[in-house]
């Protein structure tokens, strides 16, 4: 499994950017990603900053972590295109439909990964991969009264 560092993480969201800005030839996993920061303009003036790698996003200071933020997009991204967990794909897709635009809906899910994430860090465990599932179904509409 890969497990990139905070300097790998940042390191290639700051790379994606200046490439794509710079008209050069990017991976399907970097075309994806510099997708995401295009959708994402507030994060665009800290991607360009020097001193980006090495800023702090607390959480007890109220910032937003913006490489966190991305790197949940990109793991969205990626699971819905291998539909992994199964039932992601249909659900995000009637989420979108509901939302009536994507990047609304990507936010949803990405709050239900959140969610899923907190609660396995919580009770050291494995992500539950059926409960994220329910929750953008429910967010979508799909199931009424289901409980996790």
């Amino acid at each position: 499994m890969f497990s990139p560092t905070r300097d790998q993480v940042r390191g290639f969201f700051i790379d994606t950017w200046r490439k794509h800005q710079q008209h050069e030839r990017l991976t399907p996993l970097e075309t994806i990603a510099a997708g995401i920061v295009i959708e994402h303009p507030e994060y665009h003036a800290l991607l360009d900053s020097p001193t980006a790698r090495s800023r702090e996003f607390r959480p007890e200071d109220g910032k937003i972590n913006p490489f966190l933020h991305l790197s949940l997009h990109l793991a969205i991204e990626e699971q819905i295109s291998i539909d992994q967990p199964p039932g992601i794909r249909a659900a995000f897709d009637a989420l979108c439909q509901r939302r009536g635009e994507r990047h609304g809906a990507m936010h949803d899910t990405l709050e239900c990964l959140g969610e899923t994430l907190y609660e396995a860090q919580r009770d050291q465990a494995s992500p539950d991969g059926q409960a994220y599932l329910i929750r953008i179904q429910q967010r979508a509409g799909l199931l009424t009264g289901a409980t996790l």
